[in-house]
């Protein structure tokens, strides 16, 4: 395990030699730290993470709820996360296409 500058707990999963994984791999992390839930787990080594946020339009003087979707990788180290759960990402170089976070800690 290495330190990746963050205030993270360790993961206590095996790592199974993947190489983007900011703990074991060589993968590096930086930018800005994102809490959300996991939407959907379908993917292979990939989750979609949703992230809710309220914002005040001054016109209607009411709240509006906007969401965002990011597409992290998971290390194998994390383990298994399921719709519902509270995880953070961390943005790291692209890994494909879409996908330029990576989940850096499960929440309880």
């Amino acid at each position: 395990m290495r330190d990746i500058g963050v205030d993270v707990k360790t993961p206590e999963g095996e790592w199974d030699g993947d190489d983007n994984c900011p703990f074991n791999g060589s993968l590096r992390v930086r930018g800005q730290i994102i809490e959300g839930t996991v939407y959907s787990n379908n993917m292979s080594g990939s989750i979609i993470v949703e992230r809710e946020m309220t914002r005040y339009m001054k016109k209607y003087e009411r709240y509006e709820k906007r969401t965002r979707r990011y597409p992290a990788h998971l290390p194998s180290c994390i383990g298994e996360v399921n719709p519902g759960d509270f995880v953070r990402i961390m943005e790291c170089r692209p890994l494909s296409k879409t996908v330029k976070f990576c989940v850096i800690e499960k929440g309880d």
